[in-house]
């Protein structure tokens, strides 16, 4: 039996879903089984009474500390291993296009604080200029050959193994947007805050249930993954994102 929120202060329904639950039927909140349906959180019927006592939101004591832990190991191990690939990457960019092999860019991490992160160029150089910041979408005119290819199989990400060294970043968090897009978001879409309570990672659950996307819609619609994600932090589930993630590169399903 499922009950919205907004008619819980009829007490004619309380009465009517007291007596379901005398009689052994599980009563919970339609937000409750839209989360379990769906894993994601609807953004849309969320009340901050909710976010604030539901269940999750609150992971284990050692949850952070070991997950800081294995994030060191990780990101060193496969700074170490892929060196060759980072070095024959490097070249077939220097091939490709005229430009640096690596790209900065600012985004926004924990708490809201600002940090450079690090990627393979996969876009012709200057390619925002003149235009201002935008979205990259999919078939974008800016990438280059190889660019295509490095996205395809999430190539390009692997310099932030450097963010995670560095405590910027995690392996598994909701990834990092830029300020000007944060400032934006931050206006049109409600909670969108509280993705920044969290350490960004390299991949998330966003990135491996929902299709690429690049507009308001899509980062309302991945917010909601975000969400879920944060509730429900544990190191099974971010082995549960990594695995998946695996997945989408090995079989080229990335951007």
């Amino acid at each position: 039996m499922v009950a919205e929120e907004d008619t819980q202060s009829s007490e004619s329904l309380a009465v009517a879903l007291l007596d379901c639950k005398l009689r052994g039927l599980e009563v919970e909140q339609a937000v409750e089984s839209y989360e379990k349906l769906s894993g994601k959180i609807w953004l849309e019927a969320l009340r901050t009474e909710w976010l604030v006592y539901s269940e999750g939101f609150n992971p284990s004591k050692c949850y952070f500390p070991v997950k800081r832990l294995v994030d060191t190991l990780c990101a060193s191990l496969l700074l170490l291993l892929s060196a060759p690939l980072f070095a024959l990457i490097a070249v077939l960019i220097k091939l490709d296009s005229s430009g640096p092999v690596f790209f900065r860019q600012v985004r926004v991490g924990l708490h809201g604080k600002e940090f450079v992160l690090f990627k393979f160029r996969t876009m012709r150089q200057n390619a925002e200029q003149g235009t201002g910041p935008v979205w990259a979408c999919e078939n974008d005119q800016r990438v280059t050959g190889i660019g295509k290819f490095l996205r395809q199989f999430r190539l390009d990400e692997l310099p932030q193994a450097i963010n995670v060294l560095r405590g910027e970043m995690s392996l598994v968090g909701p990834r990092p947007e830029r300020p000007y897009f944060v400032e934006l978001l931050d206006e049109r879409i409600p909670y969108y805050g509280l993705r920044h309570r969290v350490m960004p990672g390299i991949t998330g659950w966003a990135q491996v249930l929902y299709p690429y996307g690049a507009s308001i819609e899509d980062s309302y619609e991945k917010l909601q993954y975000d969400l879920y994600y944060a509730k429900h932090m544990s190191l099974r589930f971010d082995l549960r994102i990594l695995l998946s993630t695996i997945k989408v590169v090995l079989f080229g399903r990335g951007r």
